[in-house]
């Protein structure tokens, strides 16, 4: 696939077709890591971790069941 740069206000950018999104499973608001080689540009979307997955569930957990293990720990 070749692309060419568009202006966007001051500076240029990459528009990238939806197919290549919907693989990617990124949108407008995914964080993406933007880095060269020297030769190339790579550009990743940003994932959180595996634990931080988990941590982030267990706290939901919590948050959603803290009467019931308040009388759990009792």
């Amino acid at each position: 696939m070749q692309k060419k740069l568009s202006v966007v206000g001051n500076s240029l950018g990459l528009i990238i077709d939806k197919p290549v999104l919907e693989l990617l499973r990124i949108d407008k608001d995914t964080t993406l890591d933007i880095s060269t080689d020297g030769e190339a540009l790579i550009i990743r979307p940003l994932r959180e971790s595996h634990s931080e997955r988990v941590r982030a569930a267990s706290l939901r957990v919590a948050d959603r069941h803290a009467a019931a293990f308040e009388k759990l720990a009792k």
